[in-house]
């Protein structure tokens, strides 16, 4: 069986970077293709040989991506699939557009619906240098709509990161999707059952994270806060932090997996289409404090890994770090929970099935 595997652009390092990492390690006889290319800002693809669009030919192309957003969707169809049984893409936009042979099977691992078009408010509010064009946009974003449409009916399975998602797949473009959460690598992250007297909040500093809920909640409490990270937001954030709060900014890998252990929780305040740093916490030992909605409801367990709290405001944070205060945590079974949910090995098993129950691949696995 011949499989071609597909994302989006490859520029830089995010998680749906690292699932198509992931893929490309657990199949490494397929062939690769993306829009852009650029190995010095993404994941580590070896000596294996990346196809590329016409896109790549653009000066600056892999700097200036997403003001390319109009001329995606034509470079994925010119590809050229047609000697190929089994498609995997991975995408939250445009990779989901390739064309195949009719025999051929197409399985979108689809991080999110393409965001930019469907919350278009959002996206402008954390790009703000775009909002300046904003009537142009929104009369592009229009028409690209309705070839986003068209181009989501190409796969022939959605694999959706979390629950949230797949609803969105269903509502937007109208198919079904199975849900298959996320993996990390769990051996990455130390465990640890000692926990220090600090709390930690790991993300960068942009407006919907929303930090500024921690701050006030923390302001409050005198409780001990470490932040992690960097970005826009950060003079206005340490301007009315107290001194209990100290802002790291960013930390080396190393660092990063000793505070994720020995911190008494992880707070997060985000809507987050699925969210690493969750389960992230969980492979370290460590519980989790976040705003009940979205991802988190796939992979935390309320009183065992975690607790939810059901606004994003600084009261209703305040409520559930009292309540986590109260809790004796089990550390271990947070680590076991983690590791049995959401390690790769768990991850591929899942979609092992899904391959053979779909188009009957023969295992890639054993």
């Amino acid at each position: 069986m011949k499989i071609a595997l597909v994302h989006d652009y490859l520029t830089q390092r995010g998680g749906a970077e690292r699932v198509f990492e992931l893929l490309c390690t657990r199949y490494p006889d397929a062939d690769i293709f993306t829009s852009i290319y650029d190995p010095e800002r993404t994941i580590d693809l070896s000596d294996r040989i990346v196809k590329t669009t016409f896109l790549q030919k653009i000066p600056r192309a892999a700097q200036y991506f997403r003001m390319l957003a109009p001329l995606y969707f034509p470079a994925f169809r010119t590809l050229d699939l047609q000697d190929y049984d089994l498609i995997i893409s991975s995408s939250t936009s445009f990779a989901k557009a390739v064309r195949k042979k009719p025999q051929a099977y197409h399985i979108c691992f689809c991080h999110n619906v393409t965001r930019f078009l469907w919350d278009t408010q959002t996206y402008l509010r954390e790009y703000g240098d775009y909002r300046y064009f904003a009537p142009l946009i929104e009369y592009i974003f229009q028409l690209m709509r309705k070839v986003d449409l068209k181009y989501a009916q190409e796969p022939d399975l959605y694999i959706a990161n979390s629950s949230i998602v797949a609803q969105r797949i269903q509502n937007i473009y109208r198919k079904e999707s199975l849900v298959v959460n996320y993996p990390i690598d769990t051996k990455n992250f130390i465990f640890s059952k000692t926990k220090e007297d600090y709390y930690l909040a790991s993300a960068r500093m942009i407006s919907y994270k929303r930090l500024d809920i921690i701050v006030e909640a923390f302001n409050w409490l005198g409780w001990h806060l470490l932040i992690s990270g960097d970005g826009p937001e950060k003079e206005r954030l340490q301007a009315k932090a107290l001194p209990n709060i100290e802002f790291l900014g960013h930390v080396s890998d190393k660092t990063r997996k000793d505070l994720f252990a020995k911190a008494k929780s992880i707070i997060v305040a985000a809507l987050e289409d699925y969210g690493l740093v969750p389960v992230e916490a969980n492979a370290s030992g460590t519980p989790v404090i976040s705003y009940g909605a979205g991802g988190v409801l796939d992979t935390q367990i309320p009183g065992q890994t975690g607790v939810f709290f059901k606004k994003q405001t600084p009261d209703s944070l305040h409520t559930a770090l009292l309540e986590g205060n109260s809790i004796a945590w089990d550390y271990e079974k947070i680590r076991n929970h983690a590791v049995n949910n959401f390690s790769e090995q768990a991850f591929f098993s899942k979609v092992e099935q899904i391959l053979h129950g779909t188009c009957g691949m023969r295992s890639a696995f054993i």
